[in-house]
Protein backbone atom coordinates (compact mmCIF):
# COMPACT_ATOMS: atom_id res chain seq x y z
CA UNK A 1 0.00 0.00 0.00
CA UNK A 2 2.82 2.41 0.93
CA UNK A 3 4.72 1.72 -2.32
CA UNK A 4 1.54 2.28 -4.35
CA UNK A 5 0.95 5.65 -2.66
CA UNK A 6 4.58 6.66 -3.23
CA UNK A 7 4.41 5.68 -6.91
CA UNK A 8 1.11 7.50 -7.34
CA UNK A 9 2.57 10.62 -5.69
CA UNK A 10 5.59 10.51 -8.01
CA UNK A 11 3.37 10.16 -11.05
CA UNK A 12 1.16 13.05 -9.94
CA UNK A 13 4.20 15.31 -9.37
CA UNK A 14 5.58 14.40 -12.80
CA UNK A 15 2.23 15.08 -14.46
CA UNK A 16 1.90 18.37 -12.61
CA UNK A 17 5.36 19.51 -13.76
CA UNK A 18 4.57 18.60 -17.36
CA UNK A 19 1.36 20.61 -17.23
CA UNK A 20 2.72 23.59 -15.31
CA UNK A 21 6.08 24.18 -17.00
CA UNK A 22 5.70 26.72 -19.79
CA UNK A 23 5.16 25.12 -23.16
CA UNK A 24 7.03 27.45 -25.48
CA UNK A 25 9.46 27.41 -28.35
CA UNK A 26 11.36 30.37 -26.86
CA UNK A 27 14.96 29.12 -26.82
CA UNK A 28 15.82 30.87 -23.56
CA UNK A 29 13.18 28.88 -21.71
CA UNK A 30 12.92 25.67 -23.70
CA UNK A 31 16.61 24.92 -23.25
CA UNK A 32 16.02 24.72 -19.49
CA UNK A 33 13.53 21.87 -19.78
CA UNK A 34 14.81 18.39 -19.26
CA UNK A 35 16.87 17.95 -16.14
CA UNK A 36 15.16 19.30 -13.07
CA UNK A 37 17.68 20.99 -10.82
CA UNK A 38 20.53 20.99 -13.34
CA UNK A 39 22.05 24.25 -14.62
CA UNK A 40 22.07 24.70 -18.40
CA UNK A 41 23.88 27.46 -20.31
CA UNK A 42 21.71 30.12 -21.90
CA UNK A 43 22.62 30.08 -25.59
CA UNK A 44 21.25 33.50 -26.55
CA UNK A 45 21.83 36.12 -23.84
CA UNK A 46 20.37 38.74 -26.19
CA UNK A 47 16.99 37.00 -26.14
CA UNK A 48 14.36 39.59 -25.12
CA UNK A 49 13.22 37.51 -22.12
CA UNK A 50 16.78 37.20 -20.79
CA UNK A 51 17.24 40.96 -21.24
CA UNK A 52 13.98 41.51 -19.34
CA UNK A 53 15.20 39.29 -16.47
CA UNK A 54 18.49 41.24 -16.26
CA UNK A 55 16.74 44.61 -16.32
CA UNK A 56 14.35 43.37 -13.62
CA UNK A 57 17.38 42.45 -11.46
CA UNK A 58 18.79 45.99 -11.81
CA UNK A 59 15.45 47.68 -11.12
CA UNK A 60 14.76 45.48 -8.10
CA UNK A 61 18.26 45.95 -6.68
CA UNK A 62 18.01 49.73 -7.17
CA UNK A 63 14.71 49.70 -5.29
CA UNK A 64 16.02 47.57 -2.41
CA UNK A 65 19.45 49.22 -2.05
CA UNK A 66 18.37 52.78 -2.97
CA UNK A 67 21.05 52.77 -5.68
CA UNK A 68 21.15 53.94 -9.29
CA UNK A 69 22.71 51.14 -11.35
CA UNK A 70 22.26 51.42 -15.11
CA UNK A 71 21.93 48.17 -17.05
CA UNK A 72 24.41 47.69 -19.90
CA UNK A 73 24.40 44.06 -21.09
CA UNK A 74 24.17 40.37 -20.25
CA UNK A 75 27.57 38.72 -20.55
CA UNK A 76 26.60 35.09 -19.94
CA UNK A 77 24.04 33.07 -18.08
CA UNK A 78 22.56 29.77 -17.15
CA UNK A 79 19.15 28.58 -16.05
CA UNK A 80 17.85 25.95 -13.68
CA UNK A 81 14.39 24.39 -13.50
CA UNK A 82 13.14 24.35 -9.92
CA UNK A 83 9.64 25.31 -8.81
CA UNK A 84 9.91 27.84 -11.62
CA UNK A 85 13.18 28.86 -13.25
CA UNK A 86 16.32 30.30 -11.67
CA UNK A 87 18.32 32.58 -13.97
CA UNK A 88 21.98 33.00 -13.00
CA UNK A 89 23.36 35.87 -15.08
CA UNK A 90 26.61 37.78 -15.30
CA UNK A 91 25.72 41.31 -16.31
CA UNK A 92 27.50 44.57 -16.95
CA UNK A 93 26.10 47.59 -15.14
CA UNK A 94 27.23 51.14 -14.55
CA UNK A 95 27.18 52.98 -11.21
CA UNK A 96 28.35 56.59 -10.99
CA UNK A 97 29.92 56.31 -14.43
CA UNK A 98 31.94 53.16 -13.64
CA UNK A 99 31.13 49.87 -15.38
CA UNK A 100 31.49 46.62 -13.46
CA UNK A 101 30.38 43.01 -13.70
CA UNK A 102 27.72 41.64 -11.38
CA UNK A 103 26.34 38.19 -10.75
CA UNK A 104 22.58 38.12 -10.32
CA UNK A 105 20.10 35.36 -9.66
CA UNK A 106 16.43 35.83 -10.43
CA UNK A 107 13.77 33.24 -9.69
CA UNK A 108 10.74 33.34 -11.97
CA UNK A 109 7.42 31.56 -12.06
CA UNK A 110 6.44 32.84 -15.49
CA UNK A 111 3.00 31.21 -15.54
CA UNK A 112 2.13 32.88 -12.22
CA UNK A 113 3.65 36.27 -13.08
CA UNK A 114 6.17 36.07 -10.23
CA UNK A 115 9.80 37.26 -10.29
CA UNK A 116 12.15 37.59 -7.34
CA UNK A 117 15.72 38.83 -7.14
CA UNK A 118 17.52 36.33 -4.91
CA UNK A 119 21.13 37.47 -5.32
CA UNK A 120 23.07 40.53 -6.57
CA UNK A 121 26.81 40.77 -6.07
CA UNK A 122 29.83 42.34 -7.70
CA UNK A 123 32.29 39.92 -9.30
Amino acid sequence: MMKTQSLLSSLLVSLFLLLVLPNTSDDSISQTKGILGGWKPIKDVNDPHIQEIAKFAITEHNSQAKSEFKFQSVIKGESQVVSGINYHLNISAKLTGVSSEYEVVVWEKNWAGIKKLTSFRKI
